[in-house]
C-alpha cells in the first residue's frame, strides 16, 4: 500500500465508462483516506477487482444505524411540557420545537439526500453523523429557546443519514436479495420512530429532559464510531454532473417519470392513511366506550412493533415476487386492516389490535416493494429517486394528520376509518393502471406480460443482455438486426 492517501487501481472493462450512466472510468485514483486526513480501514478500501461483499451483518449495521439517528427527529415531541418548565414559556412557544425539526429535516431530503448520488457516500454519512452529533450537544446545554429552536431545526437538516443509508444498501445488495436489503434498512428507520417517543417520555417523566439528549449524543456517537468501522468506501457516482444539475434532474424524474409518479401518488394516500389512524387512534381509546389512560393507549405502539420486526422476514419473500406483484398483496393486506377497523374499531378492541398490526406490517412491506420498483430504475440515481419517495411519504403524513383529525372531531371514528378506507381503494386503483411489466415511459397499460416470479423475470433480463453484447461484438449479427428493423435493405428486396 503507497503511503500517499490514494491508490492508483485499473478497473476491468465492465466499469469502464460506457454511458453517461456509468460510475466509474477505465482508469481511477482510489482514496485511502477520509476527508485526505483519517485512513480507512484497508478492508473498506475501494477496489473494483474486490467487490464489497453486503452480508447480513453490514445491512443489520444500516438498520440499527437507522433506528438511532432517526430518533433525532422524535424526542422533543413527548417532551413539550418539559420544555415550557425549562424555558419558562408558555405551551405554544415550545410546540415550535417538533414543527422546526420536522422543517429541517425536509430541507435536509431536498438539498441533502440527493448528495448521494454525487459525493462518496461513507464520507457524506460520516460527515453527517458528526454533525447531528455536536449539534445534540447543544440541544442539552443550551439555556436559551431561540438557541434550542435553531439548534433543533439544523438536528432536522443533517438527520437524513437512513436516506443516504437506503440507495446505499440498493447499490450494493444483488438484484434478487434487494427488497431484503430495503426491508432491513426501512425496519429500523420505523423501530426507531416508534421507540423515540416513548424512550423520550419514560425518561423525561422519570429525570430531566437534558438526559434523552445525553442519551441521543451517546448513541449517535456509537453510530459514528460504527460507521467508520463496517461502512465500505463507494466511489461517488455522476461525476460529470453538478450539484444544482442533481436537483434539476430530481425535479425532472418527479414528473416525467410515470412509474415514479404512479409510486409517489400511492404512497402519499398509504402514508395519508398511516399518520392519520395513528393520531386518531388516541382519541378512540381515550373516549367511550374505552376511556384508556395515556400508559394503556401508549402501549398500542408495541402492537405497531411487532408488525415492524416481522418486515425484515417478509422481505425475502418479496424478492421472489415482481414488485407489482408484491405491491398489490401489501395494499389488499391494508385494505382488508381498514375494512376491520371500520367495521369493529368502536365496538371491540381485537379489532383495533388487529387493524394495529396489520397496518403496520402491510405498510411496510408495500413500501418496500414500492421502493424497490423505484430504485431499479437507475443506479445512478438512486438516491435523487429515494428522496422523491421520502417526500411522498412526509406530504402524505401531514395530510393525514391534518384531515383525518379533522374528519374524526366533527363526524366521528368510523367516518375517518371510511375515509382511510377509500383511501386504500384508490391506491389500488392507481396501482392497476400500469401493469407488472409496463415499459418505463408507458403511463398505462399492460404491456410485457403477467409473469410474477421475480427469478424467471431476471433469467430473461440476464439472456437479453447476453445477446446484445453478442450483437455488439459479431457485425454479422449487427447487420441482421438492421435489415430485420428495416434500416438495410435486405439483397434480395434491393
Amino acid at each position: 500500500m503507497p503511503s500517499s492517501s490514494t491508490e492508483k487501481v485499473a478497473a476491468p472493462e465492465s466499469l469502464e465508462a460506457t454511458t453517461e450512466d456509468s460510475v466509474v472510468s477505465a482508469e481511477e485514483i482510489w482514496p485511502t483516506k477520509d476527508f485526505g486526513l483519517v485512513p480507512i480501514p484497508k478492508r473498506l478500501q475501494y477496489n473494483p477487482t474486490k467487490p464489497f461483499h453486503f452480508g447480513i451483518l453490514l445491512n443489520v449495521s444500516f438498520g440499527f444505524a437507522s433506528t438511532f439517528v432517526v430518533g433525532n427527529l422524535y424526542y422533543c415531541q413527548p417532551l413539550s411540557i418539559e420544555f415550557s418548565k425549562s424555558f419558562n414559556v408558555t405551551y405554544d412557544e415550545v410546540s415550535r420545537i417538533p414543527t422546526l425539526t420536522q422543517a429541517g429535516y425536509l430541507v435536509g431530503l431536498l438539498l441533502i439526500s440527493p448528495l448521494g448520488d454525487l459525493v462518496r457516500r461513507r464520507q457524506l454519512v460520516l460527515l453527517l453523523v458528526a454533525s447531528s452529533t455536536t449539534l445534540t450537544i447543544g440541544l442539552a446545554v443550551t439555556k436559551n429557546l431561540r438557541v434550542f429552536e435553531t439548534l433543533s431545526f439544523l438536528v432536522g437538516v443533517t438527520t437524513v443519514t437512513a436516506q443516504i443509508l437506503m440507495p446505499l444498501a440498493a447499490d450494493l445488495a444483488a438484484p434478487d436479495r434487494r427488497a431484503s436489503a430495503l426491508s432491513v434498512v426501512l425496519s429500523g428507520l420505523m423501530l426507531g420512530i416508534l421507540i423515540a417517543r416513548v424512550l423520550a417520555g419514560v425518561i423525561g417523566n422519570f429525570t430531566t429532559w437534558r438526559v434523552v439528549y445525553y442519551m441521543s449524543i451517546g448513541v449517535q456517537s456509537l453510530v459514528l464510531i460504527g460507521a467508520y468501522l463496517v461502512l465500505p468506501d463507494y466511489p461517488a457516482k455522476n461525476r460529470d454532473l453538478t450539484y444544482f444539475k442533481i436537483l434539476f434532474s430530481m425535479a425532472k424524474y418527479a414528473v416525467t417519470e410515470p412509474l415514479v409518479i404512479q409510486v409517489a401518488i400511492i404512497n402519499i394516500a398509504s402514508s395519508a392513511c398511516f399518520a392519520g389512524f395513528w393520531v386518531t387512534l388516541t382519541f378512540l381509546l381515550g373516549g367511550p366506550p374505552y376511556y384508556y389512560s395515556t400508559l394503556v393507549i401508549g402501549l398500542f405502539g408495541l402492537v405497531g412493533v411487532l408488525g415492524v420486526l416481522v418486515g425484515p422476514f417478509v422481505g425475502r419473500l418479496i424478492d421472489r415476487l415482481v414488485p407489482w406483484y408484491a405491491t398489490l398483496v401489501a395494499t389488499s393486506l391494508l385494505l382488508v386492516s381498514q375494512a376491520v377497523q371500520t367495521a369493529a374499531g368502536g365496538i371491540n378492541i381485537a379489532a383495533i389490535v388487529i387493524a394495529c398490526f396489520g397496518l403496520d406490517f402491510a405498510r411496510q412491506s408495500q413500501q418496500v416493494s414500492l421502493s424497490t420498483q423505484v430504485l431499479s430504475i437507475s443506479s445512478t440515481a438512486r438516491a435523487r429517486l429515494n428522496a422523491i419517495l421520502v417526500l411522498s411519504v412526509f406530504i402524505g403524513q401531514v395530510m393525514g394528520t391534518s384531515v383525518g383529525t379533522q374528519v374524526f372531531v366533527r363526524h366521528g371514528w368510523r367516518a375517518c376509518s371510511l375515509l382511510m378506507l377509500a383511501l386504500h381503494g384508490f391506491q389500488i386503483i392507481i396501482l392497476l393502471l400500469r401493469g407488472p411489466h409496463c415499459p418505463r415511459k408507458r403511463w398505462f397499460g399492460y404491456e410485457g406480460g403477467f409473469e410474477a416470479r421475480n427469478h424467471v423475470v431476471l433469467e430473461k433480463e440476464k439472456a437479453q443482455c447476453s445477446g446484445e453484447r453478442e450483437v455488439k461484438h459479431d457485425p454479422e449479427a449487427q447487420k441482421e438486426v438492421l435489415m430485420q428493423s428495416g434500416e438495410v435493405l435486405r439483397p434480395d428486396t434491393a
